[in-house]
């Protein structure tokens, strides 16, 4: 029988150990500081009731869920004129009662919904976990991938807003990044601008067209809009609200002036500035805060604040995005229970750091030191120097005796283990041990002892 070449699924990937320590890092900086924040973890299955998921996407949201086909005879209870029409949308509830989960927010809304007599609010809650989605394969995108969320539900403090702005400076400044811009709107600003013009009911082709406006320019927005019934005293209107200039101080007073006739937008400028202020009390390491009325992500999703993070160090879509939601746990029964939240993009921040080098060395390495032997003797010699090494948590290997040396070495650089300890009988005679720095080449003979020291200061 021929043998099958071993491969894995279209749109997942395997992640070698080198991956995953950097991978690690960044999860593990990015959980740190939600911690610090008062977040919470919590992890949800990896498979939801279809009928938690269904419907909370939308069609396509539908469309690209992996459903999972129930156990056993799964075709056994289905009429024998559904199996004969041979239409699988009308046979998935028959065959699947479960799916994968598409992202953490809907299986987070539900966990909220059935342990709301157990949870403390306001519930700060973080997740790092794998999602599925069945999209076509490409560069960048992938059928399981991480996401990393923080939602805070049950309260409507701008205190909220401002600390995510502190997260992500906190996070990305520990990560190494140096210029990375926090992008902030509100969506009642939005509605607003689409308010003064009368357009209330084509908000969202009004911010789809402005938030192109880096990619096609005044031009194409202006264009775009026209085809959307948009009329040219429409657009005169806009132009002063589409291109503000300024600090974020000078853009709210532009603002304020444009919306001075909706109630709607005038509370929006002044959740900005409530965040903006809290802000300038406690300045930012790394990010800059700007104010960017372009900027409509998720927009029949966020009622209020919208966030997005952007590296300016290098060509990358944004690396981290969210915003506030008045009814996320509606859609299971429990009402008026408003959240905001937001999201790391963990791919797209270790490609930015793998470009930039700031994976740090002592992150990617798995050892520090490998114990080298000529012979059993020199084995017998090495195993309680391994115990002590560990002893004072260095990352220690003793490498079985019985193979060459030029093998053991051979073995520690391509683990890129920093330093080796060899012993052989002459070693064990002086009880000076061959420490070698396998970086720079340097060898001296030193004690057990002083070798770790000199591994606890390295």
């Amino acid at each position: 029988m021929a043998s099958i070449k071993p491969s894995v699924p279209k749109g997942t990937r395997d992640f070698s150990p080198a991956e995953m320590a950097k991978r690690n890092f960044i999860f593990d900086t990015i959980k740190a500081v939600f911690r610090k924040y008062g977040y919470q973890q919590i992890e949800t299955p990896a498979m939801e009731n279809l009928s938690t998921l269904t419907g909370k996407y939308g069609d396509e949201g539908d469309k690209l869920m992996f459903k999972i086909l129930n156990s056993g005879d799964y075709l056994s209870k289905v009429k024998p004129e559904k199996l004969a029409a041979a239409d699988s949308n009308t046979l998935v509830s028959d065959i699947s009662e479960k799916a994968l989960r598409y992202d953490l927010t809907v299986p987070f809304a539900r966990y909220v919904v059935q342990h709301q007599n157990d949870i403390t609010f306001p519930f700060k809650r973080f997740q790092v976990q794998p999602v599925w989605r069945a999209d076509r394969p490409q560069k960048g995108r992938y059928r399981e991938f991480y996401q990393c969320d923080a939602d805070v539900v049950g309260s409507d403090s701008l205190l909220n807003e401002a600390e995510f702005v502190q997260i992500y400076d906190e996070a990305l400044s520990k990560l190494g990044l140096k210029d990375f811009t926090v992008k902030i709107n509100n969506r009642k600003i939005l509605s607003g601008i689409a308010e003064v013009i009368n357009k209330s009911d084509s908000i969202i082709d009004l911010t789809v067209a402005i938030d192109k406006l880096d990619k096609i320019g005044l031009d194409g927005v202006t264009a775009e809009l026209i085809t959307k019934g948009f009329t040219e005293e429409d657009i005169e209107k806009l132009k002063p609200v589409i291109l503000l200039q300024g600090s974020n101080t000078e853009k709210l007073a532009s603002l304020r002036d444009a919306l001075a006739t909706s109630v709607t937008g005038l509370k929006g400028c002044d959740e900005i500035e409530t965040v903006l202020n809290y802000i300038n009390a406690a300045p930012l390491q790394k990010a800059v805060l700007e104010l960017d009325i372009t900027l409509a992500r998720g927009l029949n999703y966020y009622t209020g604040a919208i966030f997005e993070v952007k590296t300016n160090e290098v060509q990358m879509g944004s690396i981290g995005g969210g915003g506030r939601y008045d009814d996320l746990t509606g859609m299971f029964g429990l009402k008026n229970l408003t959240g905001a939240g937001i999201s790391f993009g963990a791919d797209r921040i270790y490609d930015v750091m793998e470009e930039l080098n700031l994976f740090p060395t002592e992150a990617v390495q798995s050892t520090k030191a490998l114990i080298c032997c000529f012979d059993k003797e020199a084995e017998a010699y090495a195993w309680p120097l391994l115990q002590r090494l560990r002893a004072q948590d260095i990352k220690a290997e003793l490498y079985p005796a019985g193979a060459k040396i030029k093998k053991q070495m051979d073995y520690a650089n391509n683990k890129q283990i920093a330093y080796t300890i060899l012993i052989g009988s002459e070693e064990i005679q002086s009880g000076e041990l061959a420490f070698k720095n396998m970086i720079t080449g340097e060898q001296q003979k030193l004690t057990a002892g002083q070798i770790i020291e000199a591994l606890k200061q390295a």
